[in-house]
């Protein structure tokens, strides 16, 4: 009798043999291809420019230690990245959960049986069975299934890598954003505090010249008035400045209390950002990359839907020991095996695979109009960044023309009214359009830092850096900083 062969030899050979002719059904993904221009609509960046967006956040702030401090905490106390963090890490939990290997499972039973005896009559046998072994069971990946939905789950990790770093460079913005209007509110409310003990002096001397018989009580109302406006505006920014703060701190994941300050607003010079290739910026944006994975993910699952509509191949198989007794279990002889396959073919479900294939299609197209769209928004928002880059300095240095002449025209206003040449409207006139112009200038400085921060984020700022700067070697020169 010819030898017959071993289970686990044709069950190898049909697996090596399902695996050899299998194909992942399902569209192959490519990136939709989209009209990429050659340079951004507002671009002025030259080539000598020293700075890109490649460069670390930290080297864009590099000027305020304070400011880089301020974000260190908030990478690693904020709220919102603590969750985007999570999220990242349950989608790479769920890309390891499928896989093409099988599944193999150790086990053990122990059973008591009474029952009536085989030789007949009423006599009862009492019986024990023990067994131990594994058991493997192995979808074959035929139809590519299970391929499509690895390919779907990594990619669903790789989106929230992507959603991660999103959040992250929101943060950093968004507290580098709150820390310039903080010190440009630091800087409104100086010019307040200032402005209120000039028009203090005004007001005496003022009153001054009406008891000397030069003046009149219309000029005393009129300084009144103003002293009273400068010193309204005061509480006003106080609590400008302490919501600002208390911003920044829920950013920073603390609570509520005082921000410290370092380097002067006026006293940091602007950065400059060269924004290279727009056909760049596809790889560079983290919403952007994240939406092309989470494409490639609705591009999967269509073959998952796909491969639905075709049979199933399972093997199984198991191989222990048997014994009506404990001790015995392991012994010579005990050996049991078995070893088979299945196969599970749709045929009539209602048409649900069919729609379920359907609406896999469906998300897919939403997928991709979804993508389409955060292109055009990232294309938008580098040239409308380019555009406020440019004119944020152009409103600075109006800004700081205008200041010039009206504090010369305050100056020679007050000499004016102190020499009774003209009256004291002239010169309250003078000192209102400085102060709103005060005002102006703050807010225009710290828009012009925030400019450049927001180039930085609409370029996808860092893209090739880690999140933080490498920590000095040497201890000592870290404390010498």
């Amino acid at each position: 009798m010819p030898k017959q062969p071993r289970a686990w030899t044709w069950t190898a050979g049909l697996a090596g043999l399902a695996l050899s002719t299998g194909c992942a059904l399902g569209p192959t993904f490519r990136r939709p291809a989209l009209e990429i221009p050659a340079a951004y609509p507002a671009q002025t960046a030259t080539a000598t420019e020293a700075l890109s967006a490649d460069l670390g956040w930290w080297e864009i702030v590099n000027d305020d230690p304070v400011l880089k401090g301020l974000v260190l905490e908030a990478l690693k106390k904020n709220h919102d990245l603590q969750i985007a963090v999570s999220r990242m890490e349950e989608a790479r939990a769920l890309a390891g959960i499928n896989r093409l290997g099988p599944d193999l499972d150790l086990g053990g039973t122990a059973t008591r049986k009474r029952a009536l005896s085989s030789t007949g009559g009423t006599q009862t046998v009492i019986s024990d069975n023990f067994s131990a072994g594994f058991a493997a069971t192995w979808e074959l990946d035929i139809w590519g299934r299970i391929r499509r939905t690895q390919e779907s789950a990594l990619a669903q990790y790789l989106a929230s890598e992507q959603g991660r770093r999103a959040v992250f460079l929101s943060l950093v913005g968004d507290v580098v954003g709150s820390y310039y209007q903080l010190q440009s509110l630091d800087m409104k409310l100086e010019t307040a505090r200032r402005t209120v003990e000039v028009r203090k002096r005004a007001l005496a001397l003022v009153e001054s010249r009406v008891l000397g018989g030069v003046g009149d009580k219309l000029e005393t109302s009129q300084a009144a008035s103003a002293l009273a406006l400068a010193e309204a505006a005061v509480p006003q920014l106080e609590l400008a400045v302490q919501t600002q703060e208390n911003q920044i701190n829920l950013l920073l994941g603390r609570m509520p209390g005082p921000v410290p300050r370092g380097v002067a607003l006026q006293a940091v010079p602007p950065k400059a950002i060269a924004p290279g290739l727009p056909s760049e910026l596809l790889e560079r944006r983290p919403d952007v990359r994240q939406k092309e994975e989470l494409l490639r993910a609705a591009n999967a699952q269509v073959g998952v839907a796909t491969a639905n509509l075709f049979p199933s191949l399972t093997l199984t198989g198991s191989l222990g020991y048997q014994s009506v007794e404990l001790a015995g279990l392991t012994s010579s002889g005990q050996q049991s095996w078995s070893a088979g396959g299945g196969i599970l073919a749709p045929i009539f479900h209602g048409g649900a695979l069919r729609y379920q294939r359907k609406a896999a299609i469906a998300r897919w197209e939403q997928a991709r109009a979804s993508y389409e769209r955060t292109v055009l928004s990232a294309f938008g928002d580098v040239s409308n960044a380019l555009t406020g880059v440019a004119k944020a300095k152009e409103i600075v240095t109006a800004q700081e023309q205008l200041l010039r002449s009206l504090r010369e025209a305050e100056r020679i206003a007050t000499m004016r009214f102190e020499g009774g040449v003209s009256p004291y409207l002239e010169v309250l006139d003078a000192q209102r359009q400085l102060f709103s112009a005060e005002l102006s200038y703050a807010e225009a400085l710290s828009d012009q830092q925030r400019s450049v921060i927001r180039l930085y984020l609409a370029l996808g700022g860092g893209w090739k850096q880690p999140d933080r700067p490498k920590e000095p070697a040497n201890p000592a020169a870290k404390s010498s900083n």
